[in-house]
């Protein structure tokens, strides 16, 4: 069967799983536009044609053409203008890279797992080794900076401003934080309740915020009340759900307002990992409170502070500093 009838199958799979529409989407883009290379570049249509030397000429093939130079169709291209972009035919990241890498082995692992192929191609195929590239974290001097940039008369600013203080304030994802209802919210525990089907691993979990944030959320709500008609927390101005490309737009707007570089809406969730872990929370906790899938990934992406957070770290616990006197 044609290659196109198994990335079919296994995206119906990925559905059934109960993965996030952005993964198996993720995976689907990718899948198509190796079929297309096998198909036009090499000859292949079937996926038990597929050897481990194709995979490997697929990814010099990106690495030599660009970003945006491959499409999964002419009326993809016609249609989207990539020629347009500023970085379009730029070198593609190591990153991007891993990305393809693992979902093109994710699909053929599944394809050996229900037999549709004797021989697996990816068997062998490593990612390639990047260097950890620091996280960004934003300053006490920043954040302020960041947050005077909105315009609180303005519904969707004052939206904005509360939705970056419960990122900062709870430690949450973008794509959690815009799917909350009111009633998910209890202002008298500070908590908010994120349901098993808005959340990146489909396990519902608790949220915690401050005193200072349930008084925003508070007013938030009452201002929401007078003009909109929606029981989402932070909705459009259509009562609509924002989408994580619309807000990522909207902060990008307010980091050029205050000439911060590289803000995106996952820094916050960065920041409130950094400040838990400076402020004497132990990584355990953490991992809950993020919703990772285990203590090995809240390791792996957060334990890489510098020498002076390690050296104010190191002041507040120094075991002789610390020492009653008799």
């Amino acid at each position: 069967m044609k290659i196109e009838y198994h990335i079919d199958d296994f995206i119906s799979y990925c559905v059934e799983k109960g993965l996030s529409r952005k993964t198996y989407g993720s995976y689907e883009q990718t899948l198509i536009l190796l079929a297309r290379y096998l198909r036009e570049e090499q000859g292949i249509a079937k996926v038990e044609e597929v050897k481990r030397e194709h995979i490997r000429d697929y990814i010099k093939y990106l690495r030599d053409r660009g970003k945006y130079t491959v499409t999964g169709s002419d009326r993809t291209k016609i249609f989207n203008c990539p020629e347009k972009r500023a970085d379009y035919g730029k070198r593609i990241s190591d990153v991007t890279i891993n990305n393809y890498i693992r979902n093109i082995k994710v699909f053929f692992n599944y394809l050996s797992d229900t037999r549709e192929i004797k021989q697996n191609p990816v068997k062998m195929v490593k990612q390639i080794k990047v260097a950890r590239k620091p996280l960004h974290y934003m300053t006490d001097g920043e954040y302020r900076r960041f947050l005077d940039t909105m315009d609180l008369s303005k519904l969707s600013e004052y939206r904005d401003y509360v939705i970056v203080n419960t990122l900062m304030d709870t430690g949450m994802r973008i794509g959690e934080c815009l799917l909350i209802r009111v009633d998910d919210v209890d202002l008298k525990d500070r908590a908010i309740h994120l349901e098993a089907d808005q959340t990146k691993g489909k396990a519902g979990r608790y949220v915690f915020f401050s005193q200072k944030l349930a008084t925003q959320l508070k007013r938030w709500v009452n201002y929401k009340d007078r003009y909109l008609e929606t029981d989402l927390m932070f909705p459009t101005i259509r009562n609509t759900t924002m989408q994580v490309t619309n807000f990522e737009t909207q902060i990008r707007k307010y980091a050029k307002r205050a000439e911060i570089k590289d803000v995106h809406p996952h820094v916050f969730r960065n920041n409130f990992a950094k400040r838990f872990l400076l402020s004497g929370g132990d990584i355990y906790t953490l991992s809950r409170i993020l919703g990772h899938s285990s203590v090995e990934v809240t390791e792996k992406a957060y334990l890489d502070l510098d020498a002076n957070d390690l050296k104010m770290q190191y002041a507040s616990h120094s075991p002789l500093a610390n020492l009653r006197r008799r």
